[in-house]
């Protein structure tokens, strides 16, 4: 039994659509389609748009943010925030391989993986969730999941623990488009600097722009921003990123009014797009990875203030993205001691 190679046999509410914007999908596991990879989930790397929003409306409580997942996921059959919309990623173990797969990929029965697709179109079903990480987004469960023949992967890597790799993997796109986005001298912002994220995109745009280049970092509290001046960024402000007028102000000041060259967009929470968009200089380049970004507020507020610059709404994959990422952190030593300090 062959199923679609982007997985639409799956979705049951409404036919037609992909699993990704599909208000609910099949995830019974006791049927195992040819073309499809089962995987027996460890741990769940919820999307931080997605974990900020469930923990602000349930409290700071591990137990009501547990059967909050699990409410979702027995309603929709994946992971899906229904008021972000986005998911997040998993690792797990491959328990099965369908018939029409085997030996035309690179995986065998065993093998540790973290998927690289999002939770929001992957078949999930949580048997139990056995500790909520509020400090990591991470969480700890016994569950399977579906990977589709169109799925991407990437085998866990043997020099990282586990939990460090996902996190890694999780933001996989971020650094990779920044290294992708910043050219020699270029002066960058980037707004939401101290998550894992941030730090990554401030690294990898400090290394890209050189010494004659410039990064900036805009905090919410500079309490946080320890790790920041230990990979080398200087110039951090504090400033929460709805103020879009108070951001300008900041980034216009430290540049002498010239702006930004790049904008990078990492913050968990809504109403940040304006502040993106004041802080970069005309035909400049504004990149939302955050999956809090609205694109009708990004779209109509930059032509609201007059603004030309070229939008780019975060796409969380990239060709090599996931070894770009696990290379950056193994190339700095202080880097990486952060990441497995944090995860």
């Amino acid at each position: 039994m062959i199923g679609n190679r982007y997985g639409t046999h799956r979705v049951i509410e409404p036919k037609g659509v992909l699993p990704q914007p599909a208000w609910k999908i099949d995830n019974d596991m006791s049927k195992l389609y040819d073309n499809e990879i089962l995987v027996d989930v460890m741990t769940l790397n919820i999307d931080a748009a997605s974990f900020t929003q469930i923990r602000d409306s349930v409290g700071n409580d591990e137990e009501k943010i547990a059967s909050k997942i699990i409410s979702i996921v027995n309603e929709r059959g994946k992971m899906q925030n229904p008021v972000t919309g986005s998911g997040g990623m998993l690792i797990g173990k491959v328990e099965k391989i369908g018939e029409a797969l085997k030996g035309k990929i690179d995986l065998k029965i065993g093998d540790e993986i973290a998927t690289l697709v999002s939770l929001s179109l992957t078949p999930l079903k949580i048997e139990k969730i056995k500790k909520v990480h509020l400090d990591k987004d991470q969480v700890d469960v016994e569950a399977k999941a579906i990977l589709f023949e169109s799925g991407i992967y990437a085998k866990l890597p043997p020099d990282m623990d586990r939990r460090l790799a996902l996190a890694i993997l999780d933001v996989a796109g971020a650094p990779a488009q920044t290294a992708r986005l910043v050219n020699p001298n270029d002066t960058v912002v980037i707004i939401g600097a101290y998550g894992k994220s941030g730090l990554l995109c401030s690294y990898v745009a400090k290394k890209y722009a050189g010494p004659a280049g410039k990064v900036i970092a805009i905090v919410r509290s500079k309490s946080k921003a320890e790790n920041l001046v230990k990979i080398g960024i200087t110039d951090i402000f504090e400033a929460d990123a709805r103020d879009a007028v108070k951001v300008e102000e900041i980034v216009s000041k430290a540049t002498n009014g010239r702006m930004a060259d790049v904008t990078i967009n990492v913050v968990n929470n809504p109403d940040t797009e304006m502040a993106s968009i004041l802080a970069t200089r005309d035909y400049g380049t504004v990149y939302f990875f955050s999956m809090a970004t609205s694109f009708t507020k990004a779209a109509l507020g930059a032509e609201g203030v007059g603004k030309d610059v070229n939008m780019i709404i975060g796409n969380g994959y990239m060709t090599n993205h996931a070894q770009i990422a696990l290379d950056t952190v193994r190339e700095s030593k202080v880097l990486k001691e952060i990441f497995e300090k944090m995860y």
